[in-house]
């Protein structure tokens, strides 16, 4: 029997940039979080996030292996987790307080909401 040197690849082969998290399960571990394919762009997992779907999160990277990056994305989405909270006048949700805090620095953007007379 002949051998291969090929192994499957678990990365997608389309051309989309996927987004994928790290959670802290505390005396489990830490893992990335095993996510549907179609749902791993980024409005799915901010969405996600503000759902409480995730434990103890401790950061998210963006690839698209077609383009040939991949970048650690979390100080962006903490701060768009933060611009959305603000313009819904409502606090963040406590499980993401600390990763926000984490990948901000307690730096925020503040954001105004237009009101009409």
């Amino acid at each position: 029997m002949r051998r291969s040197n090929w192994t499957p690849s678990i990365v997608p082969s389309t051309d989309q940039t996927v987004y994928v998290v790290a959670d802290d399960f505390g005396p489990i571990g830490r893992a990335w979080r095993e996510a549907d394919i179609e749902a791993t762009e980024l409005e799915t997992v901010i969405r996600e996030m503000l759902a409480g779907e995730f434990t103890s999160l401790i950061r998210v990277i963006g690839f698209n292996t077609a383009e040939g990056w991949s970048e650690d994305v979390s100080e962006d989405i903490a701060h768009e987790i933060q611009r959305r909270c603000d313009l819904e006048a409502i606090d963040v949700p406590s499980a993401l307080e600390a990763f926000i805090e984490r990948h901000t620095g307690g730096r925020r953007q503040l954001t105004l909401r237009l009101v009409w007379d």
